[in-house]
């Protein structure tokens, strides 16, 4: 999960380059990067038994899903080509979790409690700090990570759905093949073609990095609860902030620990509460 983190980290600072500095579309970057993942993690796939994979009776809920994965992309990549300051926007990420609480109460009708929903509410006050919608310089820019957030909150809740019917290598192979479809269906409006040995250097190394944080993630799941696993998730936010200050010299005020802490204590919270209804 610490490797997963940390490649993201690296693509995220990747993905700015090349739409802040090579002046590529936030589409483009998405279509290419997302390619260029599919190439380098075939292998892996191959070794699923695709096949085997492809076995699915949900096949439109799968397209669905994938599709709400793209626009949570979408958006988020559109985030940083603004660009929206990798602290503020990875810190707002953050609260997916939040938002599939939400979802898993009111679509799924799961018993939330009054714990959950206060721990939820806590979560988007740090969100409120971090964001400060009061401020005169805020833009509403600032509110794309949070759609982000909710895409792939909506997106978990399909996995959740389809996770009694279907293998974890299924969720996997119908991802990674349906995304980059999805993906140059949305960069054809506004295609440009990347220009440069230096550009492509920075985008064959954001795709590869995306493959190897999408294997970490599924291996890391595989091999221990997700309990366990999810905390180290929380690593993203200062290795983001690390990479954003080298890159773009970004450095993130005083209240960004502060809403970063409620959110991250807010999801924990939630985290545990799950898996101790699980453990039930």
């Amino acid at each position: 999960m610490l490797t997963a983190g940390l490649a993201f980290a690296l693509v995220n600072s990747l993905a700015q380059v090349a739409s802040i500095k090579f002046g590529l579309t936030s589409t483009t970057v998405a279509f290419v990067q997302y390619a260029i993942a599919l190439v380098v993690i075939l292998p892996y796939l191959l070794s699923l038994g695709i096949r085997e994979s492809l076995q699915t009776n949900h096949l439109g809920w799968h397209i669905f899903r994938v599709f709400l994965s793209v626009i949570g992309i979408q958006l988020w990549l559109w985030a940083l080509a603004y660009p929206v300051p990798i602290w503020q926007g990875i810190a707002l990420l953050m609260t997916s979790p939040l938002f599939a609480t939400i979802g898993s109460g009111l679509f799924l009708k799961e018993q939330v409690g009054i714990a959950r929903w206060g721990a939820t509410l806590s979560g988007f006050i740090g969100a409120m700090l971090i964001l400060e919608p009061w401020a005169d310089d805020f833009s509403l820019a600032a509110l794309l990570p949070i759609g982000a957030a909710f895409f792939w909150a909506c997106y978990s809740l399909m996995v959740k759905k389809l996770s009694s019917n279907d293998s974890p290598s299924t969720m996997v192979v119908y991802l990674l093949i349906l995304i980059t479809p999805f993906n140059l269906l949305l960069a054809i409006p506004e295609w440009h073609t990347p220009e440069g040995g230096l550009i492509w250097l920075v985008l064959i190394g954001a795709g590869a990095l995306t493959a190897l944080a999408q294997w970490a993630i599924v291996k890391a799941y595989s091999v221990a609860d997700a309990s366990f696993v999810q905390p180290f998730d929380h690593a993203k936010l200062p290795l983001n902030v690390l990479a954003g200050w080298i890159v773009f010299s970004w450095v993130p005020p005083g209240r960004l620990w502060l809403g970063a802490a409620i959110i991250i204590a807010s999801v924990a919270f939630i985290t545990q509460w799950e898996s101790k209804n699980l453990a039930k």
